[in-house]
């Protein structure tokens, strides 16, 4: 999918890709949100916005506040996402929903709920050694056997463990994705809350609504999520069109 990346302009202010204003960074209205810093901490600033809507009591605060990747292209461009990454503060992950799903959780807080997990476990010094020898420089999504073997030094039987501890996930024989313990519930309601915002929208009169107003209205049972989560998902991945109105942004759902 081709995608209209945000670009960030030498005043530190940002044009947002069909509403016809610029935001200031720093502030938040009618759920949009920017920062007033560019580059890594301002990626990071709009991360931490959008991990505050995580439900975290929803599942029991057994993991770690996630976004979808698109999530952010409805903040801020991918631009510099990617130093994030490289310098070990932030991991990306394929959910396997779709081959443009990826998640991004902060390191420190995947390992301190991989870690709570393990407690106990016999599983637990094999993890500790997947956290401490893989993670800092893990830039990856995957690895297969060699480089496990070689760059790593994890044995099958290790590797077996890590597997059974849920870090790691089969890709195909002789390779892995690195991957979140117990996050089959998380895409499950993920899915069904984003098919129900989106009859929402669809429901509404040619099939627009204004963001400010789907986003006050009563959920249905089928939305788990805060729904200004799955407002930035629809826009993130543009399954609605953003247009700017007098009365604010006007979501249309997109013809597909």
């Amino acid at each position: 999918m081709n995608r209209k990346r945000t670009l960030i302009s030498d005043t530190f202010m940002v044009k947002r890709r069909n509403t016809g204003t610029d935001k200031q960074f720093g502030t938040h209205e009618n759920g949009e949100f920017s920062t007033n810093r560019e580059g890594p901490l301002d990626v990071r600033a709009a991360l931490e916005y959008l991990m505050t809507l995580f439900p975290r009591k929803l599942f029991n605060d057994t993991l770690p506040p996630l976004v979808m990747k698109h999530q952010l292209y409805s903040l801020h461009g991918d631009k510099t996402q990617n130093a994030l990454r490289e310098r070990g503060e932030l991991l990306m992950f394929q959910l396997g929903f779709d081959a443009e799903a990826f998640g991004l959780i902060f390191t420190a807080d995947y390992r301190a709920k991989v870690l709570a997990g393990e407690t106990g476990r016999e599983t637990l010094p094999t993890v500790e050694k997947f956290l401490d020898t893989v993670l800092p420089n893990c830039s990856e999504l995957s690895f297969d056997k060699d480089k496990m073997h070689t760059k790593f030094q994890f044995t099958d039987t290790e590797i077996t463990q890590l597997v059974k501890s849920g870090v790691l996930t089969v890709r195909d024989a002789g390779s892995w994705w690195l991957s979140i313990p117990n996050s089959g519930r998380f895409t499950k309601l993920f899915i069904q809350g984003r098919r129900a915002v989106l009859a929402m929208v669809k429901k509404s009169k040619y099939s627009e609504v204004l963001r400010s107003d789907l986003e006050s209205r009563r959920t249905t049972t089928q939305v788990k999520f805060h729904i200004k989560y799955h407002v930035h998902d629809i826009i993130g991945a543009e399954l609605v069109e953003c247009i700017s109105t007098s009365s604010g942004t006007l979501l249309r759902l997109t013809e597909t």
